[in-house]
């Protein structure tokens, strides 16, 4: 494929577009030096340039292993010691995967932040639950805050995909701030999992799939990049060929979906987004906790929120599928919410 690598006057180019606002100016030998830093980054392709030795209880404990990778690995084990502690509360992720909101140019919420805080109200009414609520529209509203696209190394080699992902930051490329290092672990500590989402384009909205797709890594992913050496292709594909485990880092977590749309494409959505989560292993409550519903279906969008004050079928909807989630994640807790055929051989396993 062509190369995308840039020339130094390019890189500089697009480097001092981040100082585009006059303020800056008085400033600009000082922008000059630092797209100089930026620069000899870039064309040395210093990636993470902290590093420490692996240590012990990696395959080679001689690796340079970036230390942001390690701050990221440290915190789903402590999300994955919470999500174990049976003396701990029941911990269920709201997650509203609508990027509109009333802080940038829409000027209003979403109709499914309002769905989410009716959830979280209603999970709030059972004692001994903790609801964590993880906002996607601050993609498009916070500084700095961004999902990166997934690289597909999973689609290299299974071995290839760490667990959690190390593919960013990447500060050579100026790719960092990525999001996903704090969405891991609270995946990880959940016991359940509710998604609500509109639809866009008959697809899911841009942050729910940006965030779908990088949890790839949590199906399978490659917990110990010393294995690989990093990014070595060919010793993941060694070690994918000489018979890979495929580590299902979310196996057994409970998960709703409630998807709404205006014309057409709700069902397709909850569809893909139930087996994209079965797949990686989730477990699904029942018919109650998956909904896909018309919200002012073929109405003007400007009264799309009068129509949700109006339809007071589906906010019970709503509130059944977080019940119906919250009963689902007391059940299994307690031992009595069993996963069927999970002692049976997957002969297909990724």
């Amino acid at each position: 494929m062509p190369s995308p690598r840039l020339d130094e006057n390019e890189f500089k180019a697009r480097y001092r577009r981040r100082f585009y606002d006059p303020a800056f100016r008085s400033e600009d030998e000082a922008v000059a030096r630092l797209a100089e830093i930026a620069w000899q980054a870039y064309r040395e392709e210093r990636k993470a340039p902290i590093t420490r030795k692996a240590g012990q209880g990696f395959h080679d404990p001689d690796y340079d292993l970036s230390v942001e990778w390690l701050a990221a690995r440290d915190a789903v084990e402590a999300a994955q010691r919470r999500h174990r502690d049976k003396a701990a509360p029941s911990r269920i992720l709201l997650i509203n995967g609508s990027s509109r909101s009333e802080h940038t140019c829409p000027g209003e919420m979403s109709k499914s932040f309002r769905l989410v805080e009716l959830a979280r109200r209603t999970i709030a009414t059972r004692p001994g639950f903790s609801v964590e609520l993880l906002d996607l529209a601050r993609l498009a509203s916070e500084y700095g805050r961004k999902i990166y696209p997934c690289k597909a190394c999973f689609s290299t080699a299974a071995a290839l995909c760490h667990w959690p992902c190390s593919c960013y930051p990447n500060h050579s490329l100026g790719q960092i701030d990525d999001w996903m290092n704090d969405i891991y672990p609270l995946w990880v500590e959940a016991h359940g999992v509710m998604i609500v989402t509109p639809v866009n384009w008959y697809h899911t909205s841009s942050p729910v799939k940006l965030m779908m797709d990088r949890l790839v890594c949590a199906d399978g992913g490659n917990p110990d990049p010393s294995l690989t050496q990093g990014k070595n292709a060919t010793l993941a594909k060694q070690a994918e060929l000489a018979g890979w485990a495929y580590p299902r880092h979310l196996e057994g977590r409970l998960f709703s979906v409630v998807v709404h749309g205006d014309t057409e494409g709700a069902e397709n959505v909850r569809h893909a987004l139930v087996d994209a989560l079965r797949s990686m292993k989730l477990d699904q409550v029942g018919e109650a906790a998956e909904l896909h519903r018309y919200i002012g279906y073929w109405k003007p969008y400007a009264t799309s929120h009068d129509e949700l004050d109006a339809d007071s079928a589906v906010q019970t909807e709503v509130a059944s599928a977080a019940l119906a989630l919250a009963e689902a994640v007391e059940k299994r807790r307690a031992g009595s919410f069993e996963t069927i055929g999970a002692a049976l051989e997957d002969p297909r396993p990724k």
